[in-house]
């Protein structure tokens, strides 16, 4: 019997075995998923309220790892500030106050990188703060300053002079501010007080001594070199902007040391003057800038207390700093020149690093002494300093003088540090042993007077040697070097008073100045240098005023005005200056060779007059009152001048006027030089001005009949020429004053006969002239002509011929608005021409050929009587010549084509109508033309 085949459940249960996972249904749905990460650096930021650098670090975080006890954090965290700076430039507004506080504490950091990192942070930072908002906080900078130069740690010292150029360069005024300590810190880098405080060579205190530290990385004569260099800067910056300190530098400037009651003075316009526009106010010490010299002086706006300039405030304490810093000083220069050098011999040469040294040492003293100049007026100073200090400076700087620089031996290459680079450059920049003779010259010389002068004859011998050589050998000198130079000659010459001594040393002064191929700064220099000895006291000292140097000098300055021209109006204008000083004294020479100069100096094409500025120009034009002569030559050089445009309209009529006083119609009681001016060369400066155009100008522009601005009529046989606007403005400002010069004559007769004579003569023969030379001939006549006068037929056909085509133009040009000014002017010439002489309009109108005229010209001449006709003046002329005005008008009528009437020639037949008398005779002429 089979088994039958057990068959499986339709819904079996799963034995599920202990310890196994429980199986997934078939249709379980799959939940799990897949990531990634977006990486975005902005949204990473721990703090998006403050920027950060690189390195995710804002300034607060940057700030408090300064106090971190790690040297590489701290250094870390200057670096990372700077960059964070350099990035974001708003964090240094925001946050200044952390940051110079945090870093000024680290000037002191006993490690040398973080002082490293903390003077680029200040050099980067510096230049991006101004001193307002550095101000605040700097009385702090300056106490950790303070405290890292006086620090045991030489390392500190030497990072606290880098620290201190760096405020030197960018805050001078707030470093003056704090510089009393300051001064008294450089005193203690250099030097210690003695254990035993005595007294020393000639009573002076002397309780400072140079200090010497073998293991300093310097030596010791580098170490003062670097210390000196800083207190140098320091001095220059307090000494600066002084005017005793500008006097004693350039003395000879004229402008440097004004004298009393000359400073400021006001700028008067005459003509403002004349009319009651200005006034002028006559007060002592009145001007602009006004002079007060006064024994009391202004307390300073900065708190006066120990950090205020404490050193140098007061002549007292400048005093005791100067006793405590003049030995030091000179300790420094035996360090560089010790008494071993040997014989003293002319030219001694000492190598460069002793003659950086000496230089430094020698530039602190003229410093405090331009202090003291600035503290002590009653030169009490001066003797107290030469008393003390007189003697060392003989034996010490004038025992070698002059000194030269010894040329260096070649040594081996070897590494130097970026440090030591700067320091080299810096120092290398001072080095010039010109500057230090020079400087050594100064401060000599500013010890000595009038009264010790044979005491200190043998030194100042040496000096007067050493400025006369340097100036004759024809070496190249800086602007800087020929100043100091001839301050130094300026000083000898008003301190010995010989006439031979000054004109030594004024030769020497010249022959640089005949130099050629001089820079523009050195002439200027040398320039200045004789102008001012002139100005000032060629006067007061005999010695001076008879110099034949400065008078040679003087006879050149005309030459070398025509020669510089316009290449420098600076220097152009200082020439002016003192040739007009030296003319309206009388100087003789001078005179001479500007008379000499004349025609090229107001040549009209490329003379110095109309090359230079307006405010040179004025004073070159004021010299022609002070010529001996004024040549016919000359005077068609300035009437060119005039016309053609090349001065102003002021300064052309200012130059007249000057002729106008020269000449004897000027109805001064006696003329201001006999035979200085001619009367016939006077009148043709006039007519020629009057004219406008030289002889080839009118010459040529009769060949320019086709020119588009030549306007021409058949009514008239003069044709005019249309100018510009601005040189018709020009022309006829200055033909009033010419007119007021031909009014002041005497004799009103014989000086219209010149004039008609002129005119007759050069403008009765043309047929084309300008607008402006018309309206001027009519102006003048019109002016001039009066019942004495007796105008001849030949002038009064040539005036009504201009009279119209000038009003042929005003009538043809009405409707242009640009040139209304110009039909202003040239109507007010033509009234004055045509009421001044009835037989003028008379011939005026007989030259009116209606018949030859156009249409167009019928419509001008129409409105040219209508014209006529409304003046009142004119119209009794009119009337008088009743049956000239009623033929042109019925000639109009009977010429003009067509049937329809046109307006113009119904308003003619108006005016005629109406304006003129109500006769009877007048009605039927009126009437007949109307019908």
């Amino acid at each position: 019997m089979t088994k039958k085949r057990k068959r499986p459940d339709d819904f079996q249960k799963i034995k599920f075995k202990v310890g196994k996972k429980k199986l997934k249904p078939n249709n379980v749905t799959e939940t799990s998923f897949k990531t990634k990460a977006i990486y975005v650096p902005d949204q990473l930021k721990e703090n998006g309220t403050l920027p950060t650098n690189n390195r995710k670090l804002n300034v607060k975080e940057l700030l408090t790892q300064l106090h971190h006890y790690n040297a590489g954090v701290k250094q870390g965290a200057l670096t990372g500030l700077k960059d964070l700076l350099a990035q974001h430039s708003s964090v240094i507004d925001a946050h200044l106050s952390s940051i110079v506080t945090e870093v000024a504490a680290v000037f002191t950091d006993k490690d040398s990188a973080v002082r490293v990192a903390a003077v680029r942070l200040l050099r980067f930072l510096a230049p991006r703060t101004s001193e307002e908002q550095i101000g605040p906080f700097f009385p702090l900078i300056s106490a950790h300053l303070s405290s890292a130069m006086t620090h045991i740690v030489e390392g500190i010292q030497e990072d606290a002079l880098k620290v201190l150029d760096i405020l030197l360069d960018h805050y001078p005024a707030l470093l003056i501010d704090h510089s009393g300590v300051l001064l008294k810190n450089f005193v203690e880098l250099i030097s210690h007080q003695k254990l035993s405080k005595g007294l020393g060579k000639g009573g002076k205190a002397s309780a400072w001594m140079l200090s010497v530290n073998p293991d300093r990385r310097f030596t010791s004569q580098q170490w003062h070199l670097s210390v000196l260099v800083r207190l140098k800067k320091l001095l220059s910056a307090l000494t600066q902007g002084m005017k005793r300190e500008e006097a004693e530098e350039e003395a000879f400037e004229l402008k440097e040391l004004p004298k009393p009651g000359t400073q400021g003075a006001s700028e008067i316009s005459w003509e403002q003057l004349a009319t009651k526009q200005q006034s002028v106010h006559l007060y002592e010490h009145s001007g602009s800038q006004p002079w007060v010299n006064s024994q009391f002086k202004l307390r300073s706006l900065v708190d006066g207390g120990a950090g205020s300039e404490g050193a140098v405030a007061s002549a007292d304490s400048l005093k005791s700093f100067m006793q405590t810093l003049l030995p030091l000083m000179i300790e420094c220069w035996v360090e560089a020149c010790p008494p071993q050098f040997g014989v003293p011999i002319h030219g001694s040469k000492v190598d460069s690093d002793s003659m950086l040294l000496m230089q430094q040492v020698i530039s602190i003293i003229q410093l405090l002494w331009k202090r003291a100049l600035q503290q002590d007026e009653t030169c009490q100073m001066r003797s107290w300093l030469r008393d003390g200090y007189l003697e060392d400076f003989k034996h010490h700087f004038m025992k070698h003088f002059p000194y030269s620089v010894q040329a260096a031996t070649k040594q081996k290459k070897k590494k130097i540090s970026k440090s030591e680079k700067d320091d080299a450059s810096l120092f290398t920049d001072c080095l010039d042993h010109d500057m230090l003779n020079l400087t050594i010259c100064q401060v000599m010389v500013a010890l000595t007077s009038a009264p010790t002068l044979q005491q200190d004859t043998a030194w100042l011998e040496k000096i007067r040697y050493f400025v006369t050589e340097n100036l004759e050998d024809g070496s190249i000198l800086t602007p800087k070097q020929l100043s100091a130079m001839v301050g130094l000659v300026w000083k000898l010459v008003h301190i010995q008073r010989s006439r031979a001594a000054t004109e030594a040393l004024l030769k020497a002064v010249y022959s640089r100045y005949k130099q050629k191929g001089l820079a523009l700064p050195v002439r200027t220099v040398l320039l200045k240098f004789f102008s001012g000895l002139y100005l000032r006291d060629s006067e007061t000292n005999p010695h001076i005023s008879g110099s034949r140097v400065l008078s040679r000098w003087l006879a050149g300055l005309p030459l070398q005005l025509v020669q510089l021209g316009s290449r420098n109006p600076v220097l152009s204008a200082q020439l002016i200056d003192t040739i007009h000083a030296a003319v309206a004294r009388s100087h003789k020479e001078l005179i001479l060779s500007l008379q000499s100069c004349a025609c090229r100096l107001y040549d009209p094409q490329d003379g110095t007059l109309v090359l230079l500025p307006t405010s040179s120009q004025q004073h070159l034009v004021q010299l022609l009152y002070f010529l001996p002569s004024i040549s016919s030559e000359l005077l068609s050089c300035l009437s060119r001048c005039c016309t053609m445009g090349r001065l102003s309209t002021s300064l052309a009529t200012f130059l007249i006027r000057i002729l106008h006083v020269r000449s004897s119609f000027s109805g001064w009681p006696c003329a201001v030089n006999d035979n200085t001016l001619t009367d016939a060369d006077y009148f043709s400066f006039l007519f020629s001005t009057l004219s406008g155009c030289s002889a080839e100008e009118l010459t040529w522009l009769q060949r320019s009949s086709r020119n588009p601005h030549v306007i021409q009529t058949a009514l008239s046989p003069i044709r005019l020429y249309l100018t510009d606007l601005d040189l018709f403005l020009h022309h006829y400002a200055m033909t009033e004053v010419v007119c007021h010069c031909l009014s002041s004559v005497k004799s009103r007769s014989q000086c219209f006969d010149v004039l008609q004579t002129a005119v007759c003569k050069y403008l009765g023969v043309l047929t084309i002239i300008p607008d402006s030379t018309a309206g001027a001939v009519l102006n003048t006549v019109g002016k001039l002509l009066s019942p004495a006068c007796s105008p001849s037929e030949n002038l009064l056909k040539f005036l009504a011929s201009c009279c119209y085509i000038v009003l042929h133009v005003i009538s043809a040009e009405k409707n242009n608005s640009e040139h209304a000014p110009k039909r202003e002017m040239l109507w007010g010439s033509c009234l004055s021409a045509l009421t001044s002489s009835p037989h003028l309009m008379r011939l005026m109108l007989q030259g009116l050929h209606i018949s030859e005229a156009s249409q167009e010209e019928l419509r001008i001449t129409a409105q040219i009587l209508r014209l006529l006709l409304q003046h009142f003046q004119l119209r009794s002329y009119l009337t008088n010549n009743m049956g000239l005005v009623q033929q042109i008008v019925q000639d109009i009528t009977n010429h003009k084509k067509g049937d329809i009437q046109e307006q113009w020639l119904a308003e003619l037949h108006y005016c005629f109508s109406i304006l003129l008398p109500a006769q009877s005779t007048g009605h039927s002429i009126a009437n007949s033309i109307c019908s």
